[in-house]
């Protein structure tokens, strides 16, 4: 179900901002999928090229299969977005226990990286449970564009905790993205008390966007972790830690607010399912869209995630954005694109 976001961890629903910065898995993507050995007539080995523009189909589709687990999110209405985050934990569990199992790697890490597995894993699954909250208390379009400013906070935060380069040009794409989230908010201490165009409670809308603002950075902060455990850690083990965490933290969540609820109607069960699916499928396909294609046409073809949120909030919701919205999604929009460019331009030379 992203890296979004995780970094494009099968299984993980993506917030849509961390699918931006995925990195294949160590051991499972190490070899290009398409870049099997083919013999030639002659007898020399010849690798099979994909084919053109498979990899941007498989990020455009990744990208409408997390919309589409986002718009489930939206529709489910007797579940709390704390046990939305659970449920979705089990589906995972159930997934990723055969992995490890077929792959032998156990259930703890080394010992070393058990500290970052389980940072991961508390970051990670606050992340999630917070674009959940996002979800369901701020339009769709809103905090699918607020989630999008992950890579600006994870350069800041990988010049901070992994003290790589910072440059004006990332300072000013989070300049960018922070005026993005204002045009977007729209507080009434700089736009007065004219908050129409707004979806439902003023209050509740702000708490929404400040959850989707909290899901960026924690997302961030769980991609430099990533990072800095490197391949020292097999790709399924950090799912693991991911989910048995995220698990118990929503468990934890939803006995102390009171907030468990089985769905009354089988309609929010069938959401519950769907949603596990459909981010489950769009991990898949963007892991498999990183292993063939630039990570840098990946990142700017993952932007259709924001297409897709307006599109569905205007067709299901009947919600039109106001154009301070459409204005402070170029913005952060904008700025994702330049950071995530700017980093595969770094790291082609």
């Amino acid at each position: 179900m992203r890296s979004q976001d995780g970094a494009g961890e099968p299984g993980e629903v993506a917030e849509p901002g961390l699918a931006l910065t995925v990195e294949a898995a160590p051991g499972a993507g190490e070899e290009p999928a398409a870049a099997e050995a083919e013999e030639t007539p002659g007898g020399d080995a010849k690798k099979k090229a994909p084919c053109p523009g498979l990899g941007l189909f498989y990020t455009l589709l990744s990208a409408f299969l997390f919309s589409v687990g986002s718009l489930f999110v939206k529709k489910v209405q007797d579940v709390h977005a704390v046990e939305l985050s659970a449920f979705r934990c089990v589906f995972q569990m159930l997934v990723i226990i055969p992995c490890l199992i077929y792959r032998k790697t156990g259930f703890i890490g080394p010992k070393d990286q058990r500290i970052f597995l389980v940072l991961r894993g508390l970051l990670g699954s606050s992340a999630m449970i917070l674009l959940y909250y996002a979800y369901k208390t701020t339009s769709l379009a809103d905090a699918t564009v607020i989630t999008f400013s992950c890579p600006v906070f994870t350069a800041l935060f990988a010049w901070i905790f992994l003290k790589e380069k910072y440059s004006l040009w990332d300072a000013f794409f989070t300049f960018f993205t922070i005026v993005g989230v204002i045009l977007i908010v729209r507080p009434p201490f700089l736009f007065g008390s004219n908050t129409s165009g707004t979806e439902g409670n003023y209050t509740v809308r702000l708490l929404g966007t400040l959850a989707a603002v909290a899901s960026a950075v924690f997302a961030a902060m769980t991609l430099v972790i990533l990072r800095k455990m490197g391949k020292s850690v097999d790709y399924f083990l950090s799912i693991w830690y991911y989910v048995i965490i995220g698990l118990t933290e929503s468990v934890i969540v939803l006995f102390v607010i009171g907030g468990w609820s089985l769905p009354p109607c089988g309609i929010d069960r069938l959401f519950l399912i769907l949603i596990g699916l459909f981010g489950l499928g769009g991990q898949i396909f963007l892991t498999k869209a990183v292993q063939i294609e630039k990570a840098g046409h990946v990142a700017i073809m993952r932007t259709m995630d924001v297409v897709f949120a307006f599109i569905f909030q205007i067709i299901f919701f009947n919600d039109m954005p106001s154009w301070w919205t459409v204005g402070g999604a170029f913005c952060v929009v904008a700025s994702s694109i330049g950071a995530a460019t700017r980093k595969w331009i770094q790291n082609s030379k």
